[in-house]
């Protein structure tokens, strides 16, 4: 297949990109800055003036839109907030053009989510079902991304949101962060070690992209880790798999002090099931927290 990515040179874009070759599939890669062909990889231009990235994606046979100004650069002033929230309207906006653009359209658009867009709670379990939404600055973002990129159903373009969780991998994403406490022997449990994280490896994420292009998956479907764990547990797991202690607990306070509202991303959580892709039969490379870790770590 032929597949378009935005945001394809970031921390999922990578890992997917890379499987996606693996697999043969063709990979275009809209860029603001390059052009061409390098290891096998289209880049086209978009998002700067006199682009006409149409003209080389007719016969594209899949869109996965994963751009967007990352929630983990720096802290969530009002002025990072309104990036984070534009930079995905306007980039959708403009895909949305491009697909309109087309004379044969896609039969896909993967859109990135995320979990945030449930509430946050220690005793709800959600699957895509639920209902609930929260009213936070991320569950509003979260919210209104699925509600744009949803209007390409007008299209006869099937449409599905993967509601990314907490993404672990080395070098990118929150587990380097996470993880420096313990690798300087002062790691423990955040907050009240309650909350719950439901984590992903960054390899299930690209996989479960690729899976929801060759599956009929229509709307919410949560990438997620089918067994989640509470603050607590993860932190012991993650210091076992370190060689590191778990007994320097981290308050609540210091973390909003130090972070801001962006602390809520550890402070609070989710427990999210991925049921759609239990259920349409995706079998996940790391379904188990050690396991994941130890790949990484390894």
């Amino acid at each position: 297949m032929k597949i378009a990515i935005t945001g394809g040179t970031g921390f999922v874009g990578s890992e997917l990109t890379e499987l996606l070759l693996q697999k043969g599939h063709d990979v275009y890669i809209l860029s603001r800055s390059k052009q061409g062909t390098e290891h096998g990889i289209t880049y086209v231009q978009w998002l700067s003036e006199n682009a006409h990235p149409e003209k080389q994606l007719e016969g594209i046979d899949a869109f996965v839109n994963l751009a967007g100004e990352s929630i983990n650069n720096g802290r969530w002033t009002e002025v990072q907030k309104q990036k984070i929230y534009d930079s995905r309207m306007q980039t959708t906006d403009e895909l949305l053009r491009i697909l309109n653009a087309l004379t044969v359209k896609p039969k896909v658009l993967v859109n990135a989510s995320a979990i945030g867009i449930y509430p946050a709670s220690t005793s709800t379990r959600y699957t895509e079902k639920s209902k609930e939404v929260g009213t936070d600055f991320l569950a509003r973002t979260v919210r209104d991304w699925e509600l744009k990129a949803k209007s390409a159903e007008e299209l006869q373009i099937r449409v599905a949101y993967g509601r990314f969780g907490i993404i672990l991998g080395k070098s990118e994403g929150a587990l380097p962060l996470m993880a420096l406490p313990y690798k300087l022997f002062v790691g423990g449990p955040i907050g009240t070690g309650d909350n719950w994280m439901s984590w992903v490896h960054v390899k299930d994420v690209a996989s479960a992209l690729l899976f929801a292009i060759e599956q009929p998956i229509n709307g919410p479907f949560n990438i997620t880790a089918p067994h989640a764990k509470k603050m607590n547990d993860f932190g012991k797991t993650l210091a076992t798999v370190l060689k590191r202690p778990h007994y320097f607990p981290v308050p609540s306070f210091a973390l909003k002090f130090a972070l801001g509202e962006k602390s809520q991303l550890v402070i609070e959580g989710q427990h999210v099931i991925p049921q759609v892709l239990l259920d349409e039969g995706y079998t996940f490379h790391f379904p188990n927290l050690e396991s994941a870790l130890r790949a990484i770590y390894k």
